[in-house]
C-alpha cells in the first residue's frame, strides 16, 4: 500500500505563496508518476501539474511561470512551489501518484483517471 500525505495549505492573500508538500510512504511500485490536483467548490478535479520519473515537469497552462512542482528522491517527497496567487486558485489540493504512463499522455496535463493512490488534500485559500 503507498500512503500520500499533504501539507502546507492555508489562507493568503492575492499575491502570496505558498508551498505544498506530499510525503510518500510504502512501496514504490506503481508510483513512479507523481502529481498534483486541485478541485474548487461545484468543480471537477482538474491537473495541476506533474512529475515524471526521469525529472521531466509540466503544468496547465494558466499556471504555467507561478507554479512550480519539484521532488525530494531522497524521501519521496513532492512539491509544489505556488507564487503570486489569486483567488481563483482557491480550492483542495491533491497529490496523486500513478503508474509510468499517467506521465506519458498525450498533452503532458494530469489525468484524473491515470492516478492510483491519493493523499487527502490540503486546502488552499485566496483572497482578495
Amino acid at each position: 500500500q503507498v500512503q500520500l500525505v499533504e501539507s502546507g495549505g492555508g489562507s493568503v492573500q492575492a499575491g502570496g505563496s505558498l508551498k505544498l508538500s506530499c510525503a510518500a510512504a510504502g512501496h514504490a511500485s506503481g508510483t513512479s508518476c507523481m502529481a498534483w490536483f486541485r478541485q474548487a467548490p461545484g468543480i471537477e478535479r482538474e491537473g495541476v501539474a506533474l512529475f515524471d520519473s526521469d525529472g521531466t515537469t509540466n503544468y496547465a497552462d494558466s499556471l504555467k511561470g507561478r507554479f512550480t512542482i519539484s521532488k525530494d528522491s531522497a524521501d519521496r517527497t513532492l512539491y509544489l512551489q505556488m507564487n503570486s496567487l489569486k483567488p481563483e486558485n482557491t480550492a483542495m489540493y491533491y497529490c496523486a501518484a500513478g503508474p509510468w504512463y499517467a506521465c506519458r499522455r498525450a498533452g503532458g496535463i494530469p489525468v484524473e483517471s491515470d492516478y492510483i493512490y491519493w493523499g487527502q488534500g490540503t486546502q488552499v485559500t485566496v483572497s482578495s
